[in-house]
């Protein structure tokens, strides 16, 4: 049995004026969950806190226990979660969010969730000494609590990355927080999702047990036991499920996702990334070799991206030009830089390097995405055949995500495999501001950027203040013209496709949180 879900969503259900997709659960009392499944992960988390988390691979860890307010459901229709009611409104010609809070809604501990708990995770969300992710608090003026269940967010200006961004906050449970402090939180961390955290051996594996009080009757659990194994190595993981030591995996290898869709007694299905695959380079100063737009626009056409989707991931990937097809202001006249060598040596040669040059080139070696060594490897084989010739550094990845930030002593100084997704149903608002705004230290701007360009500046902040979902779809599509011409902030390469894999004997309903690893409805079937 094979599944295929290709989901392209209009970009006007990535704003809603007023929660208009409430989410219904159903009163009665859920079966008990029984039985244990194990299934395999091929990368690990970083931290289990979302305060703290330091990259969206966390997310496929403490997506299964922490919730937000709203969230993309399976048909990636963004709906009411948490909240049970939300909209934008207006004081003293400010934007603000209220928001109304789910009833009945438990941390896993047994304390009631409350306004004073989103509080709370906004308090530490603005916290520079907690969060690296201060700056999406940056516009917000005021938190309002005005009952138990009942909350405003006040802005200072319009700020629409925080409601493309699923109203930004997680819940965090305050007073367990307060009592136990962080280090035994991370070591023991507690949520409102449909797991609760029972233990976990640092890249080994993560054992969670059903949260019989879950607020959400109708799209749970059915297991009891979830074991998460961690296993980076692709062959070691395809082993583990053949020999029945798992019954569900993620990241098939691309080459053997045929082999899988034959295996008697295998469901397999395959759903796109929420991640965003781009090369960055170094274009701050003039000394800077990228500094030069001929420089960059040889890079563009010097490496073959359909190839590389074909031959490397064998097409488990979809090229996107800027935005993705489904995302807010996705423009389908934007069309790619074709694979030219020939045009790239000129355009070398126009910008004084006759000769080519040598430069460092960074290649995240841990799978992050399938097969993301070898697209790094490819990459910069081609780059090399023009001239921009590759001195490759692999970098595991804690290694590579903290070498991409900014707020590091120095700066990459040459090519860098990079990624900053923009989600699901997709908008590029706070990865712009990362990686195109320039960097501008304690401000939040360029997290992981090695560009600078006023006009984009200007643009990607105004893209930041607006609200309104026509403008903001026209600013994003002007935006990615002249991004996409100036090749600035990076090159824009694909978008993975992932497959996953599990028995006939396990029921699996894909839900996008935690990239699509949300274990939001699984089960065994009796």
């Amino acid at each position: 049995m094979v599944l295929s879900f290709r989901p392209v969503v209009a970009a006007a259900l990535l704003f809603l004026p007023i929660a208009l997709l409430p989410f219904v659960t159903f009163a009665q009392a859920p079966k008990l969950a029984t039985g244990t499944l194990t299934v395999a992960f091929a990368a690990e988390a970083t931290m289990l806190d979302p305060t703290r988390s330091s990259a969206g691979v966390d997310q496929y860890f403490f997506g299964q226990m922490f919730e937000q307010l709203v969230r993309p459901d399976p048909a990636l229709k963004r709906v009411n979660w948490l909240a049970e009611s939300w909209e934008v409104k207006e004081e003293d010609g400010k934007p603000l969010l209220d928001i109304h809070l789910r009833k009945g809604v438990k941390f896993h501990n047994g304390d009631p969730l409350t306004a004073e708990d989103f509080d709370y995770a906004f308090q530490r969300q603005s916290d520079k000494k907690i969060s690296i992710w201060t700056h999406l608090q940056a516009a917000v003026e005021r938190f309002e609590i005005v009952d138990p269940l009942h909350f405003r967010i006040h802005f200072k200006e319009g700020d629409g990355s925080y409601i493309a961004n699923d109203l930004t906050l997680w819940a965090m449970p305050k007073h367990y927080m307060e009592r136990v402090g962080d280090e035994a939180f991370e070591r023991a961390p507690v949520g409102t999702g449909p797991w609760k955290f029972v233990s976990r051996s640092v890249k080994e594996e993560i054992r969670f047990e059903a949260f019989d009080d879950y607020w959400n009757t109708e799209n749970r659990p059915t297991v009891k036991n979830l074991i998460i194994k961690v296993i980076p190595e692709d062959l070691t993981r395809v082993a583990a499920f053949k020999t029945h030591a798992v019954d569900w995996i993620d990241a098939v290898p691309p080459a053997m996702i045929e082999e899988f869709k034959k295996l008697p007694g295998v469901v397999t299905a395959s759903y796109p990334a929420p991640n965003n695959m781009y090369i960055s380079m170094d274009a701050l100063t003039p000394e800077s070799k990228f500094y030069d737009v001929r420089v960059r626009q040889a890079l563009a056409y010097a490496i073959n991206i359909d190839a590389i989707i074909k031959n490397v991931l064998f097409g488990q990937g979809e090229r996107y030009v800027e935005v993705g097809k489904g995302e807010l202001g996705y423009d389908s006249d934007l069309k790619p830089y074709p694979y030219d060598p020939k045009k790239a040596r000129e355009l070398l040669r126009e910008a004084g390097f006759p000769n080519g040059f040598d430069t460092p080139c960074y290649n995240l070696t841990t799978p992050r995405e399938p097969y993301q060594k070898e697209v790094g490897e490819a990459y910069f084989a081609y780059a090399s055949a023009v001239g921009i010739r590759c001195k490759v550094q692999g970098q595991e990845y804690g290694t590579w995500i903290s070498f991409g930030r900014r707020q590091r002593e120095g700066h990459i100084d040459g090519l860098y495999s990079n990624m900053w997704g923009h989600g699901l149903p997709g908008d590029p608002g706070t990865a712009w501001a990362g990686h195109v705004h320039s960097y501008v230290p304690g401000k939040g701007w360029g997290a992981t950027s090695v560009h600078s360009d006023p006009e984009l500046d200007a643009l990607v902040e105004e893209l930041k203040r607006t609200m309104d979902i026509p403008q903001r779809a026209a600013l994003i599509q002007k935006i990615a013209r002249i991004k996409h011409e100036r090749v600035a902030g990076g090159l824009t390469t694909y978008r993975p496709v992932v497959t996953f894999a599990w028995r006939d004997t396990v029921t699996f309903r894909a839900w996008p949180m935690a990239f699509w690893r949300s274990m939001q409805e699984v089960g065994l079937k009796q």
